[in-house]
Formats: C-alpha cells, sequence, structure tokens
C-alpha cells in the first residue's frame, strides 16, 4: 500500500526523479482545480477513500510530515543554486515561437474531416459475413474502439479510453468544461458548442472515472464501466458502432486471469458473438439439447407447442 511505499528506502534523488515520470499527468489534475488547498484535498480524498493511508492516523501525520519536510528543505537549496549561477557575459537572443490560433484551429478541423472521411470508407468497405449477411459494424480498432469526427476511443472490459482532440494546442484544465454522469458525457471549451455529448453507451462508475489534459490539446477521457464483462459498440449512443464480431481481446490479459474468471470472461465472448450473428447462446443451447434428448426419448408426446424459456 502507498503507507509502505512512504517508508521505503529509496534514496531522494532516485524519489524525485521517480515523481518527474507523473508530471504531465498531474499537471493536468491541478489545472481542473482552482489552487493548491482544493488540490490537497482532492489527494487526500483520494488515499482516505482508496487506501488504508488514514487507518492509523499518527503514522499517517507522520508520514506527511516527513514528506513535507523533506521537500521544504529543498527549497534554499535550489533558490542558492539558481542564485549562483553565473549571468551571461553577453544577452542571447532568442525567437520567440507564437502559436497562430487560427492555424491551429484549422489544422484541427482539417484533422477532424480527415477522421470523417476515414470512417466513411470504413463503413462502405465493410465486407459482408461469411454467409453473405450485410456487417453487424464497422470494423474495430487495434484497441476495439474506433476513430469518429471528434474523439477517438479505445477499450477492454473494465473501460473505456476516449481522447478528444481540442481546437487548439494551449488550453488550460480551467478553460474546459467536462461532466461525466452514469449514464451521460460532454466534452468541449467553455463558452463554445461542445466537441463530444450525449448518452453514453452504457453506465459508468463516475467516482473510478476521471479526465485530463494531455500536451494542452488533446482532453482524455478514461471511463470505468460498471458492467465489466461487456463489450462497447460505441462510446456516444447513436454514433457508428463497431461489430462486436470483429473484437479481438488481448491474449496476455486473458492469460493474466484466474482459471474461473478467464472461463467466465471466454463465455461471455462466445455468447456476445452468438447474439450478434442471431444464434443461441451458450446457455439457450444447452436447453435446446436438454429438450431435443426428452424428445427422442418420448417420441409418442407432442412438442409442437413447446417453448424454452
Amino acid at each position: 500500500m502507498l503507507r509502505s511505499l512512504v517508508g521505503s528506502e529509496m534514496c531522494i534523488r532516485d524519489r524525485f526523479k521517480m515523481a518527474e515520470r507523473f508530471d504531465t499527468m498531474l499537471l493536468g489534475i491541478a489545472q481542473q482545480h482552482d489552487g493548491i488547498d482544493p488540490l490537497l484535498d482532492t489527494f487526500f480524498s483520494f488515499l482516505r477513500r482508496k487506501t488504508d493511508f488514514f487507518s492509523q492516523p499518527d503514522m499517517a501525520q507522520e508520514a506527511v510530515n516527513k514528506v513535507l519536510a523533506r521537500h521544504a528543505s529543498q527549497v534554499p537549496k535550489a533558490s542558492a543554486a539558481k542564485a549562483a549561477a553565473p549571468l551571461p557575459a553577453h544577452p542571447v537572443s532568442r525567437v520567440e515561437e507564437i502559436d497562430d490560433e487560427e492555424e491551429e484551429k484549422k489544422k484541427a478541423l482539417q484533422a477532424a474531416e480527415k477522421r470523417a472521411e476515414l470512417l466513411a470508407k470504413k463503413k462502405e468497405s465493410a465486407p459482408v459475413d461469411e454467409d453473405g449477411n450485410a456487417p453487424k459494424g464497422i470494423l474495430p480498432s487495434a484497441g476495439n474502439g474506433c476513430e469518429y469526427r471528434n474523439y477517438i476511443w479505445t477499450q477492454s472490459l473494465q473501460e473505456c479510453e476516449v481522447r478528444v482532440p481540442l481546437p487548439g494546442k494551449s488550453f488550460k484544465g480551467n478553460q474546459l468544461a467536462v461532466e461525466i454522469t452514469a449514464g451521460t458525457l460532454s466534452v468541449g471549451v467553455k463558452g463554445q458548442p461542445p466537441l463530444v455529448s450525449g448518452p453514453l453507451f452504457a453506465r459508468v462508475k463516475v467516482d473510478d472515472s476521471m479526465w485530463t489534459i494531455e500536451d494542452r490539446c488533446t482532453v482524455v477521457v478514461s471511463l470505468c464501466k460498471v458492467n465489466q464483462m461487456e463489450w462497447w459498440k460505441t462510446i456516444i449512443a447513436g454514433d457508428e458502432e463497431i461489430d462486436l464480431q470483429k473484437v479481438c481481446p488481448e491474449n496476455s490479459r486473458l492469460d493474466d486471469l484466474d482459471g474461473d474468471t478467464r472461463q467466465t470472461v471466454e463465455k461471455m465472448m462466445y455468447d456476445q458473438r452468438q447474439k450478434a450473428m442471431g444464434k443461441p447462446t451458450s446457455d439457450e443451447q444447452k436447453k435446446q439439447d436438454v429438450l431435443k434428448q426428452f424428445m427422442s426419448q418420448h417420441p409418442e408426446m407432442d412438442f409442437s407447442k413447446a417453448k424454452i424459456s
């Protein structure tokens, strides 16, 4: 748990180096708060709700004080090193890169149009199945999702990731309007029509779902599914749906599951494929087999009106 991590004996330099790996993610989270106090409140709320950090309050307080003291001690050293740094003999001329906001909007629009064109071509070129039937949807991407005009999504059985490109490269979290509810999703820039908005394909766990901004130009939304034994056909209900028969779960993910769980997942995947093809599920097939066996053993009986429930 986190308590054991705080108490580990790794050196300070390694700890700082490790912390830098999360700067982009943490910066995105920080930009969604109006100050340090709300940010700290969110972090400690996470520790209280999702870990045993506060199970021993005295140890928790000691751990926080220890980390606070360690980082506070680094401030004078950093300030002294900065003050001692020699000034250049001659001013260094620099060319400041000025982002052309209109040009960035134009590029974002072109990228969106290109995704829309590729989606249309993908839909038109979808092949019929082995029986000559029309496809059940468009071919999913390598991440078992799809690229739409305004967003790109991938999924596992447990969650979906939605990436929403923004019309520019200089956005901050407080400039965005993102709302995740159990049954809806809305992503956009404040004061502008949302880029993505509508009812979700299925319900999500709001407390376990989150969003962040990546490179100040893409909103990344992580949606935790309520039903974690189901593949989604799309993110927003009404958008183009993928063909679930073409979903390819990673074998490595299945190999990581225990025997009972893997058997359940494989059965669920088989049943979904059967339903998509209009064929009976494994449970329905068992009932049919039992009925057929009973019919063969009792030819004198009339089963013309028998129904399987």
